[in-house]
């Protein structure tokens, strides 16, 4: 008998899972520079030993918490295409999203754009990782409007993305209702545009 690929795979360790666990809880509410890799340790209930098996660095740790980061928001459009199927309905279900993020309790902004913040340099593999994200949100978010019909999708997607950082730094620092609000308004007048 032949195994599959799929059946020898392993799934992470629970220990893994736990630190990646405590390091995203931490990293987003308390920043990833002010969050030490002791308190991580402490926080996953592992042996330092059990961390750096799994992490040789915290660069490292931080590179999956950013990679995990970015699989949640992929799974989350491959879930809405597959079951809405209307990209303009993608779209409002985006902006939707974002909006009840903005508001939730513990909401720190996006940590995508927070993590890029606490890296200065834009070669370090952090900043490489957050940019691969945003490359690839941007160009998922231009094929929405490409298949919506808008007549210039790159153009469309930038401004999107532009009102959806602006949403989500207006949802941390300032009046979420307003930023939500702002943020339908420019979705709705870029569908409109289509």
């Amino acid at each position: 008998m032949v195994a599959s690929a799929r059946s020898t795979i392993r799934p992470p360790a629970p220990a893994k899972l736990k630190i990646l666990a405590t390091a995203d809880e931490l990293f987003y509410s308390e920043g990833i520079h002010t969050v030490g890799v002791d308190r991580i340790i402490a926080g996953a209930r592992v042996t330092k030993a059990t961390f750096y098996k799994h992490f040789r660095s915290k660069d490292l740790l931080i590179i999956a918490y950013v990679e995990g980061r970015d699989r949640q928001i992929r799974e989350w459009f491959d879930e809405k295409e597959r079951t809405l199927k209307d990209p303009r309905a993608v779209v409002r279900a985006l902006v939707d999203e974002i909006s009840v993020e903005a508001v939730r309790p513990g909401f720190r902004g996006d940590p995508f754009i927070n993590a890029a913040a606490q890296f200065a340099d834009p070669n370090h593999p952090v900043r490489i990782a957050v940019t691969a994200h945003r490359d690839w949100y941007a160009h998922r978010i231009e094929e929405l409007f490409r298949q919506i019909g808008h007549p210039h999708p790159g153009d469309a997607a930038d401004d999107l993305i532009l009102a959806r950082d602006g949403a989500l730094a207006g949802g941390y620092v300032g009046d979420s209702i307003a930023a939500s609000a702002a943020l339908h308004r420019s979705s709705e007048r870029l569908l409109s545009e289509a």
